[in-house]
């Protein structure tokens, strides 16, 4: 039967490989329209925490999970052979870049490998990984089709750019617009069938390679501007400006301008990364993507730039960095998640450190050992006391949840790269 049958009728079995951020939240859609779903990872762990209705992504509430584990509408596995009896596969690895800041498509690879091994006539194959402008058709398709298996016919190929804006309460995997592209026009007809059997919104565009283009466009576009907007919060501190009254100014144009705010840098799992993976593409095509590269350098920059906003606060407690007590607030890439990947705190961090600095750091949702940051101290109480020990402390997230006001009370010095004061007045802030 054909998969826009099964769709049509539910009983089409599913499959995800990637259970993270972007392929949990996607799993669960599936289930909550019915769908059986298979959830494929290679971390025994996460698979079984899954299975036992225990849900470790932030967007996807166990309350949500556990019933549908119950029903068995979805389970979590190991195994790829179980996608012999799937009739599609969502692809949602991670796809950092290499140490030379290269794409770094690996775990694609890996993934593609275990498909190419179960691929079966009618299966639809969808990679939502961020990527370079042609992987779907270069890269995968020629691997799906060593079996024999013909693209359109036999089996169908798409990429569709994941879009999941962590910790969003408005904005989730179910209402998020799903734009779709196929390697052929009836690949394309078909992912978007199966997107539009779970999801509010589908927006089908001609090519896989349009697809994987917009998901570069929607990030480079918020990387260069987030270049702008930090280049113009230096450019402010010259002049004596303060950079948000005159961003709070600008946004009351109701054409023609759209605020973006500075901060110590750029963090997460996209902003800081895509963009290179589009001007990697470019090099490859002998173009200079001088724009998008110089944004990454200006975003580059900040955290030596709070480090050095630091030692300008403790220069006017006459005070050296070494052996300073410094508290970063707020460690997680944005604020109301836990995820910590990229984060400019950890940046700001190291660069405190090596200069001596006793460092600690507190975030009301980050918990564990921070990775890639050695001989730092999570502050557990959050307190006038606790604070008041503290030289100076730096606000990197600026958390709803955190009375920042405390920090100003009760810490000698307060350097402020989010706004998260305001315009509070005080002779012991330091604003970006």
């Amino acid at each position: 039967m054909p998969l826009r049958d099964k769709l049509q009728d539910g009983t089409a079995r599913l499959a995800v490989i990637g259970l993270g951020y972007v392929g949990l939240p996607l799993a669960v859609e599936y289930a909550l329209s019915g769908f059986h779903v298979v959830g494929i990872d290679v971390d025994a762990s996460k698979v079984e925490r899954l299975n036992r209705g225990e849900s470790y992504v932030g967007d996807v509430p166990s309350g949500t999970l556990a019933p549908l584990v119950e029903k068995g509408l979805f389970e979590a596995t190991t195994d790829f052979s179980v996608l012999r009896s799937c009739d599609s596969v969502n692809i949602c690895v991670p796809t950092p870049l290499s140490k030379t800041r290269d794409p770094d498509i690996s775990y694609i690879d890996a993934a593609v490998a275990r498909i190419a091994e179960n691929l079966h006539p009618g299966m639809l194959v969808i990679l939502e990984s961020t990527t370079y402008p042609g992987t779907t058709e270069e890269v995968i398709l020629p691997r799906l089709q060593k079996g024999g298996l013909k693209v359109g016919e036999d089996f169908f190929l798409a990429f569709s750019p994941e879009r999941v804006d962590p910790g969003n309460p408005k904005y989730g995997t179910k209402n998020i617009p799903k734009v779709v592209g196929g390697v052929t026009p009836r690949c394309t007809e078909v992912a978007a069938a199966l997107y539009r059997a779970a999801l509010s919104e589908v927006v089908e565009v001609s090519t896989a390679r349009v697809a994987e283009t917009v998901k570069l466009l929607e990030n480079t576009f918020r990387s260069v501007n987030i270049g702008l907007v930090n280049e113009m919060a230096q450019l402010c501190r010259k002049l004596g400006i303060d950079v948000w009254e005159v961003i709070d100014a600008a946004a009351t144009k109701p054409f023609g301008f759209m605020p973006f705010y500075p901060g110590p840098g750029l963090g997460g799992h996209c902003i800081p990364i895509d963009p290179f993976y589009l001007s990697w593409k470019a090099r490859a095509h002998g173009f200079e993507a001088r724009f998008i590269e110089l944004a990454g350098v200006v975003n580059a920059s900040m955290p030596p730039l709070v480090a050095r906003l630091v030692t300008e606060a403790l220069n006017d407690l006459e005070r050296p960095v070494r052996g300073s007590r410094i508290l970063v607030v707020g460690v997680a890439y944005k604020a109301g998640i836990s995820d910590t990947r990229e984060s400019p705190a950890l940046d700001v961090m190291t660069e405190l450190k090596a200069m001596g600095a006793e460092i600690s750091w507190y975030d009301p949702h980050v918990v564990g050992e921070l990775p890639g940051v050695d001989g730092v101290t999570r502050l557990d109480e959050y307190s006038a006391q606790t604070l008041g020990r503290f030289d100076c402390a730096v606000i990197t997230t600026a958390h709803r949840e955190v009375d920042h006001t405390l920090l100003v009370e009760h810490c000698r010095r307060v350097v402020d790269t989010r706004n998260a004061l305001g315009k509070m007045a005080s002779d012991r802030i330091c604003r970006l």
